[in-house]
């Protein structure tokens, strides 16, 4: 539209004066489409090489809502077990006190329990020789034999056959498998439980008024301590959720991202200075510093990890050394390639007044390239905050560790929960942090 107002000559003129934009060869007019066609072949070859159809239809997606569930709840698991002398009731891991006697399991005759799944409609009775299992108001039959549990012919399809067990399932609520020699519960409940007071705490139990009342005005409960004073240490040393210990897992954390990111810059600055070439005039000083940032920023910082705790052991340390070395190399790269991009007028002026060659680099150098490193301090000390927690579950110490153990045992889903929330609070505060400082430094970020 623009060429159709101009006349033939200044046309002419026009594409004379810019051939590569109005007069394309048909390769670089080509270049565009053929990368996105490579793009999405790209795409297509790497969703079949990977078998990506086959991963998603074998996935088993509802393990990811029972996980998502484990997070926000918990579980209370009585057994019944047919014995000689009937039927007997245990607890396993009971997280309701060393006597629970919960509403939701009634005792309905000698040898008969009842356990509501949160109303009528949804219930288990339990007797010696069979069992009732009623789902959304519609009784089913469970018999048992010396084989096992006995499927009902009403079952629907929230009821499963496995090995001589039939699961009935309750949704949110829990399951309970009946075997032939017993009946096992799992009961849900949202909220996480005992979080701030373990079974054998005295202040187990207590509302948050009597808990207030306790606390301010109660009687005395130990002596030689106030009842604050109690309340915090049973808080603290819950046995269930471990609060001092997870604290001091996560002040680990924080200490080797602060002390690994300090030294990797104190170290890396200098030697920056060695590696590049407008400052030290030694081709082969500058090549072995450069290659020696490369080794140390190559080896990812998990590999370092690993390598330092069959070291020295596990612990705080070799999660030190990792961030350090790592740290080392990319920041002394980075540190590298502002140096060699600076403006060397500055530096000729302070060379101008006979500065000695430290000072020369003091003024010269240090001002244009420290704000820019100073904020690249920053963000790694930010990020490796999240880097010691992962290096922390190979053995570094820190709260990783405590994460990874708990994920192990597979059914403290809601401790893990704690400690990500622990860990996620604790990078946006950093966040902030970094962000306050490097904004003093280098000025606000305009809009």
């Amino acid at each position: 539209m623009i060429q159709s107002s101009l006349r033939p000559a200044d046309r002419i003129a026009l594409r004379a004066r810019y051939p590569e934009i109005l007069h394309r060869s048909l390769l670089s007019r080509l270049i565009a489409p053929f990368a996105v066609v490579a793009a999405a072949a790209y795409f297509v070859f790497c969703f079949f090489f990977f078998n990506v159809p086959q991963v998603i239809g074998e996935a088993q997606w509802e393990r990811a809502g029972t996980y998502m569930a484990d997070w926000v709840s918990w579980e209370a698991t009585p057994r019944f077990r047919f014995g000689d002398k009937g039927i007997e009731l245990e607890w396993t891991r009971s997280l309701l006190g060393d006597n629970p006697d919960p509403d939701w399991i009634t005792q309905t005759g000698p040898d008969t329990y009842a356990i509501s799944f949160g109303d009528d409609a949804n219930r288990i009775e339990v007797a010696k020789d069979r069992v009732l299992a009623t789902v959304d108001g519609t009784e089913h039959v469970i018999t048992l034999a010396d084989g096992g549990a006995v499927m009902p012919d009403t079952a629907t399809g929230d009821f499963a056959f496995k090995n001589g067990r039939v699961t009935v399932y309750y949704g949110f609520a829990g399951l309970a498998e009946i075997r032939a020699t017993q009946v096992y519960v799992r009961r849900r409940f949202f909220g996480w439980p005992n979080f701030f007071f373990d079974t054998k705490s005295p202040f187990f139990g207590m509302e948050a008024g009597e808990l207030w009342t306790s606390i301010t005005s109660g009687p005395q409960i130990q002596p030689g301590k106030s009842n604050l004073q109690l309340a915090v240490d049973e808080f603290l040393t819950n046995s269930e959720w471990q609060h001092l210990d997870v604290y001091n897992k996560l002040l680990q954390t924080i200490v080797m991202a602060f002390v690994g990111t300090l030294f990797a810059a104190i170290v890396a600055f200098p030697l920056s200075f060695l590696a590049a070439r407008n400052i030290t005039r030694n081709r082969m000083a500058n090549w072995f510093m450069k290659r020696g940032f490369d080794f140390l920023r190559s080896v990812d910082m998990l590999i370092w990890a690993l390598f330092f705790v069959r070291g020295f052991g596990p612990g705080p340390i070799p999660g030190i050394a990792a961030i350090f070395f790592t740290d080392t190399g990319t920041l002394g790269k980075t540190s590298t390639e502002s140096i060699e991009n600076i403006d060397d007028k500055q530096r000729e002026g302070v060379r101008s007044v006979g500065a000695s060659s430290v000072a020369v680099q003091r003024y010269g150098v240090v001002p244009q390239v420290a704000p820019v490193f100073l904020s690249q301090v920053l963000y790694f000390w930010e990020s490796n905050t999240r880097s010691a927690t992962v290096i922390g579950a190979v053995g570094a110490g820190g709260i990783g560790l405590k994460l990874i153990e708990a994920m192990r045992t597979n059914q403290d889903w809601e401790n893990v929960a704690y400690m990500v929330l622990l860990i996620l609070g604790v990078v946006f505060l950093f966040d902030n942090i970094s962000n306050a400082i490097r904004s003093r430094l280098i000025g606000p970020v305009a809009h």
